[in-house]
């Protein structure tokens, strides 16, 4: 993966409000953090931020040029979303350097398709692998090409790019084929679904006439109009 390069700004606002004000100004607050160094709080453009992940990936090598004179390479470590907005909140970033060797975890696409009349389940979606900074795969291949219900896609089954090892347990499960239900299980279990949807419709219903009926407990220190009329 080749490196994005990108301009920062020192960021002298901390907390909430000049996280938030950071982002009005169409930047993205980060952190650069590593090699023992104090971390850096730095602002980021958001719009190249952004692009470069959503064509590089989570695991995108950035060469940051702070306003500073600071020059550094760094990986994201930790993104924090919007997941309403979309936008970017927070980023860690961790410094590395050229030939440094670091785990990660880069996303595993499924390729092929699996005998007739199965499912796949793709239990893992991503690896934990280790490799040079600089060379980080943005993802990985695993075939389920011909795959027979029953089987499994192992960590150990996906093939690595040169220079890249596996860092997790080889017997990791990353897919799993099974049957795909007949057409008369389906309809054994429609009874069932709709059962248990008219229960949960029926608990809703019962808890709403429960709360429309129920008197509002008097406030505190307030007397009720039979303690009155019996004073």
């Amino acid at each position: 993966m080749s490196e994005v390069k990108i301009s920062a700004e020192p960021r002298t606002e901390f907390g909430k409000g000049g996280a938030r004000r950071t982002r009005r100004a169409g930047k993205v607050p980060a952190v650069l953090y590593g090699h023992g160094e104090k971390p850096k709080h730095i602002a980021l453009p958001a719009r190249e931020f952004a692009a470069a992940i959503r064509k590089g990936g989570a695991n995108q090598l950035f060469a940051i040029e702070v306003s500073d004179g600071t020059q550094v390479l760094a990986l994201p470590k930790a993104i924090q979303r919007d997941p309403i907005k979309d936008t970017f909140e927070h980023v860690d970033l961790l410094l590395v350097r050229r030939g440094e060797k670091v785990t990660v975890e880069v996303p595993v696409q499924l390729t092929g398709e699996a005998a007739r009349d199965t499912l796949i389940v793709h239990d893992h979606d991503t690896l934990s692998v280790t490799a040079d900074a600089t060379k980080v795969p943005d993802h990985l291949e695993a075939s389920i090409e011909g795959l027979e219900a029953g089987t499994q896609v192992t960590a150990g089954d996906v093939e690595l790019p040169a220079g890249v090892e596996l860092a997790a347990d080889a017997s990791q499960t990353v897919a799993s084929v099974t049957a795909a239900p007949t057409a008369e299980q389906l309809e054994a279990t429609l009874p069932e679904v709709e059962e248990a949807a008219e229960e949960a419709e029926a608990g809703v219903g019962e808890e709403t006439e429960s709360s429309e009926g129920a008197e509002a407990p008097a406030a505190e220190g307030e007397e009720t109009t039979e303690a009155k009329t019996e004073a």
